[in-house]
């Protein structure tokens, strides 16, 4: 899978690489620890009115990359399928209100961000 998740001392490090960072037009995906609110594994069903700002979406094959709004709020999603994705929910972070992704192990991946959160505390 063409995505990674890393940590600095001050934040979770979304990193993206060949299609998928070529879709979403990035390459990295910052969130300082401080704007975490909540981290859980669940599926997601983006919403059929959401607007690519910039995306690439394929909506009838469940295919999400990039910056998405809706409804007022930002979303950065980078999955292909719709369920046991790591779902993050930010506060005061510079433009994302929910980071979105599918990763092997995302339990896991959930369970480690959740441990750097606490170390950061």
């Amino acid at each position: 899978m063409a995505r990674e998740v890393q940590f600095d001392d001050e934040n979770v490090i979304l990193k993206l690489s060949g299609v998928n960072a070529i879709s979403a037009l990035k390459l990295n995906l910052k969130m300082p620890f401080e704007t975490i609110k909540s981290v859980y594994v669940d599926s997601f069903d983006a919403p059929r009115w959401m607007l690519r700002m910039p995306g690439t979406s394929i909506s009838a094959l469940n295919i999400f990359e990039g910056s998405f709004k809706y409804a007022n709020k930002w979303y950065f999603l980078s999955y292909e399928k719709k369920v046991s994705l790591v779902i993050i929910e930010l506060d005061g972070h510079e433009r994302y209100d929910y980071v979105i992704f599918e990763i092997d192990k995302p339990t896991n991946i959930a369970f480690e961000i959740r441990k750097h959160l606490l170390a950061s505390d």
